[in-house]
């Protein structure tokens, strides 16, 4: 097992995991002699998941190891054989490897509809192939990085634990979990993810252990004694407030004659709020006040936010299902789209304007407010173009504009692969989500809100909203 610290490496995934048109397009850029013309694709998304007003940019890493590590076996060309493509065609898949260049947002940045959060750029025939598998990476992880910021920030300041391994969809439980600690979470259940990314990792005990048992002090102090020092017991397997409570406090006191002490109790059904209050009170009144509570039972940011609002004495959250499967939206959804073919920008034209791209290869800038320093907005222009605009237009309303002359701003996004190498240092996990919350902590809170939150603008340059005109006008005529 290579235990990373965050750097990449080259791990293997197929290149069959794409979908099927992909091939039958980059076979047919190769019999019309297009397969090496240079092409840009962006991926962006065009709203912001759960309604709120930004997203959290996760799964690049992953989606780099798996380019830079894609290449073709023999029993899988040997299959593109069996279903018909052109052994020629398969002659040149057969030598492929990822050739061109990536630039990105790093992970843990805060990313708004409409702006390109990676850009590839390389031969058609590579960049063709990419789309299936850069965008199942990126939109899942980004799904659920937002889902863990916005319920770390209806928490204020307590703590949240990942539990959704058990609930994630399949292999994609490790994405999910390490999406969750981009956004914020502080430990996770997922074994296997605090071995490889050297993050804490924790729980408490299921129902089953108390049930094998006699007793349910016999179970608490059992194990209690292994974990003298940081036990967290679960109170609801019978009575929770006539039992389970009784229980706990006397293992506590017991724990504290031996001088250790109990680290925290669990609720996992009922009404939180209300127990919450009973179980600090009794826990109080008995000298336990060291002792912490911890809540679980499909927990989201709405939930947590209002137990908070109710006064519950809640010090941590255990969140599973809401959070692995990025409940209650189903996917992000981003895209991934040519931009720019053989050094010329092109765009998609569609009768409805929210899917008309902003074409061309592109800078995305990020300025600053001269009152506070926090983001004012972000704004798109053609890559090379070095002056400074004093206007950022709307890309669909040229009445619609913002002066940015003398604002602060800086680029967000980095050079990720440079001619088929990785030339950027990936952080580790620890380093990206201390990183992520650092940016969020710039974002206005009218921004951050869980319902009608502010929106957040990304506009163009007065010379990218000429070009897109042109080639709207262009492809209309």
């Amino acid at each position: 097992m290579d235990q990373r610290r965050g750097q990449a490496y080259h791990r293997r995934f197929s290149p069959l995991y794409t979908d099927y048109y992909e091939y039958s397009m980059t076979q047919g850029y190769y019999l019309a002699g297009k397969g090496q013309d240079e092409a840009v694709f962006d991926i962006f998304f065009r709203r912001n998941p759960y309604g709120g007003g930004y997203a959290i940019a996760a799964g690049l890493r992953d989606a780099i190891e798996y380019v830079l590590g894609m290449h073709f076996t023999q029993e899988e060309l040997a299959y593109l054989s069996s279903i018909g493509f052109r052994d020629d065609f398969l002659h040149v898949l057969e030598g492929m490897r990822f050739s061109g260049d990536m630039v990105a947002v790093p992970e843990g940045e805060v990313v708004f509809p409409g702006e390109p959060i990676v850009s590839v750029k390389g031969p058609l025939i590579e960049t063709q192939l990419l789309e299936g598998l850069m965008l199942s990476t990126i939109n899942f992880q980004t799904l659920v990085a937002t889902k863990a910021r916005r319920m770390v920030y209806a928490a204020e300041g307590r703590a949240i634990a990942d539990f959704g391994l058990r609930r994630a969809q399949g292999d994609g439980g490790m994405a999910a979990s390490r999406a969750s600690f981009i956004g914020g979470i502080s430990s996770t259940s997922n074994v296997l993810l605090a071995f490889e990314e050297c993050v804490p990792p924790s729980g408490t005990m299921a129902h089953s252990w108390i049930q094998s048992f006699d007793s349910e002090l016999e179970a608490f102090r059992t194990y209690a004694q292994m974990h003298p020092d940081d036990a967290v017991l679960l109170l609801d397997t019978y009575e929770t407030l006539e039992q389970g409570l009784p229980d706990a406090i006397t293992v506590g006191k017991e724990l504290r004659a031996q001088g250790h002490h109990l680290g925290g109790v669990r609720l996992d059904s009922g009404d939180l709020a209300y127990l919450s209050k009973k179980v600090r009170a009794a826990l109080d009144a008995n000298g336990l006040t060291d002792v912490k509570i911890s809540v679980s039972n499909q927990l989201d940011e709405y939930l947590i936010d209002s137990l908070i609002d109710q006064g519950a004495r809640i010090d941590m959250f255990g969140v599973g299902t809401r959070l692995a499967t990025g409940y209650d939206d189903g996917a992000l959804d981003g895209v991934y789209k040519m931009v720019q073919l053989k050094g010329q920008p092109v765009i998609k034209i569609s009768e409805n304007p929210a899917k008309i791209n902003v074409p061309a290869e592109k800078d995305v800038y990020r300025y600053y407010d001269k009152g506070d320093g926090l983001w004012l907005l972000d704004g798109l222009c053609v890559t090379g173009d070095g002056d400074e605009p004093a206007v950022l237009m709307d890309p669909d309303f040229d009445y619609k504009k913002t002066e940015v002359a003398g604002l602060h701003r800086e680029n967000i996004r980095r050079q990720i692969v440079r001619g088929g190498a990785l030339v950027y240092d990936f952080p580790s996990l620890r380093e990206t989500a201390a990183w992520s919350l650092e940016r969020f902590g710039l974002l206005y809170g009218e921004h951050k809100r869980l319902a009608n939150p502010h929106t957040y603008h990304v506009g163009v340059t007065r010379e990218l909203f000429d070009l897109r005109r042109r080639l709207i006008e262009a492809r209309s005529s």
